[in-house]
């Protein structure tokens, strides 16, 4: 199996050639001569423009973020030791201005917003907003339709500041990001990006200040754009770290919900963004803070996040559908993944519970690995995909997405009841398995930025350096389409739990209790 398997390259797709996809670079290019891209170069031009009025024109503010050349340098050469495992790739660090070409910005935001519902923003304002709608909206959702409830976020945070802030400062920290490099993650050094730096705390800082006056009035932090507010501030915790924040705000958002009662004209239909009701973007909180919780708990110390409280059942059984689907994980296993973590948690309340009580978790156990098992990803990912025209080409992508998660699910499942049996089960196949989906899932941006979580499962059943290398890649691979800093953390975590398996400080298959012990509260999302 070619772990290093890449889609055609630029170049040899520019040449009318066919690539051979051998790796990077490709022999075709290799032998030619040729640097081996994987995207259209960009121009990079002195000004703003290449030809017309604004030929050569500078913008002299600092905060138009000018495009400007740099030698991109920090790349191999200087690499952590922790990270060089990871097999050769194509370069991540993305020049300052990048973007604005991508999104066909130009170099002063005020030249390109007209929209007339930004016009009561400043110009830096409006410059993150359009980013957020272009960049943000389709990060963390499967497939970016017009039924994106995080497009349909900015009307509500247009009159809403807590809203607007949070939404300002997660476009801003992911500007940052792209700026880095997946081996040392440093505080920026060009100047475009030290302002966005500078501009991404004000926001947060900002956001975390006027929610705080919020939460202060009852009625005020009970409006759904409070709720929504604190739900980007996860997603914000993604893109800083992944680590010792997310669930505190996970914590805070749904006690906003467990206390939010619907609004005057919630139910009337009212239009907040095109085909979306402030109800359905709230039903889709809801519900995404519990795809968030039960992924993220798999890996927290016991009991660290509290149960999820019930709520209008109209809300929870949003129906499952791939427009408003966050991660691609078939709603069944994620409610069999609950159950296993309550199941994970009575592990470390053996000891007052006898032998007649150890015998029927035991049996639960084994209850739901039969029902994760059973489950059936080809038949859910046709439902999902032939029920949306757009989407009728995409059941095998989908379905290998489902089976990661349910490979996934098993393994953590099976390694709860060794927990509890004492056994250690031979899971080689599944790995295997995880991995062959892992490398087929890369040829597909847009789904491969949802499979983090299954990474971090499979690298913690590996044992061969091949497969361990592989998976840093996969994680590389992931912050280059994401530049989410959780990608970053979870290359080195598992740099650093494979140390101690190979040094005999753990045994591998008691991740599910180690895991937890290891300092920090990651989110693998």
């Amino acid at each position: 199996m070619n772990h290093l398997a890449n889609k055609p390259c630029y170049t040899c797709r520019n040449r009318r050639i066919q690539c051979d996809q051998s790796g990077v670079p490709c022999g075709k290019c290799q032998k030619a001569g040729l640097e081996c891209l994987d995207r259209r170069p960009f121009r990079w031009v002195k000004g703003i423009a290449i030809r017309g009025k604004l030929q050569g024109h500078i913008y002299k503010d600092e905060s138009s973020f000018s495009p400007r050349v740099h030698n991109e340098t920090g790349g191999a050469s200087s690499q952590s030791a922790l990270m060089r495992t990871s097999a050769p790739q194509r370069s991540r660090l993305h020049p300052p201005g990048r973007v604005l070409v991508e999104l066909g910005l130009g170099a002063d935001p005020s030249l390109i917003l007209e929209d007339p519902n930004l016009s009561n923003l400043d110009r830096t304002s409006r410059y993150y907003v359009k980013y957020y709608e272009h960049r943000i909206c389709q990060l963390f959702i499967i497939y970016d339709t017009n039924r994106n409830p995080f497009r349909n976020l900015i009307p509500l945070g247009l009159e809403c500041p807590v809203l607007l802030k949070a939404l300002l400062a997660l476009a801003a920290r992911h500007h940052v990001n792209t700026g880095q490099s997946f081996y040392e993650p440093i505080s920026p050094k060009f100047p475009e990006l030290v302002i966005a730096n500078r501009q991404a705390l004000a926001f947060k800082h900002q956001a975390m200040k006027a929610l705080s006056n919020l939460l202060a009035d009852r009625t005020l932090s009970q409006q759904n754009s409070t709720v929504a507010s604190v739900f980007l501030l996860v997603f914000l915790d993604l893109l800083e770290s992944g680590s010792d924040g997310w669930n505190f705000h996970l914590e805070g958002a749904k006690k906003l919900i467990a206390l939010t009662c619907p609004q005057p004209g919630l139910h009337a239909g009212v239009n907040q963004g095109p085909g979306q009701t402030v109800q359905e973007i709230r039903a889709f909180i809801t519900k995404q803070i519990k795809v968030i919780e039960t992924l993220g708990t798999t890996f927290l110390r016991p009991k660290l996040v509290s149960q999820f409280v019930s709520f209008d059942q109209q809300e929870l059984l949003l129906s499952e559908t791939i427009e408003t689907s966050f991660l691609g994980c078939p709603d069944y296993l994620l409610t069999a993944m609950q159950l296993l973590s309550v199941q994970r948690d009575r592990i470390f309340e053996t000891d007052n519970f006898d032998r007649v009580a150890l015998e029927t978790h035991i049996s639960e156990t084994e209850s739901l690995l039969e029902t994760v098992d059973n489950f059936d990803c080809c038949a859910w990912s046709m439902g999902m995909a032939q029920s949306h025209t757009p989407f009728a080409g995409k059941t095998i992508t989908l379905s290998s997405l489902s089976r990661s998660y349910q490979l996934g699910t098993s393994l953590y499942g099976r390694r709860i009841l060794d927990a509890m049996t004492g056994q250690a089960t031979v899971a080689d196949d599944m790995v295997a398995e995880m991995l062959s989906l892992i490398e087929s899932l890369q040829h597909d941006r847009i789904i491969f930025k949802c499979v983090l979580w299954p990474i971090f499962i499979a690298g913690l059943e590996c044992r061969l350096q091949p497969q361990r290398e592989f998976l840093i890649s996969s994680a590389e691979k992931f912050w280059d389409i994401t530049n989410c800093l959780n990608a970053v953390h979870a290359a080195k975590t598992l740099q650093e739990y494979w140390r101690q398996v190979d040094t005999s400080e753990l045994v591998q298959s008691r991740w599910i209790i180690h895991i937890g012990q290891m300092g920090r509260d990651w989110l693998w999302i």
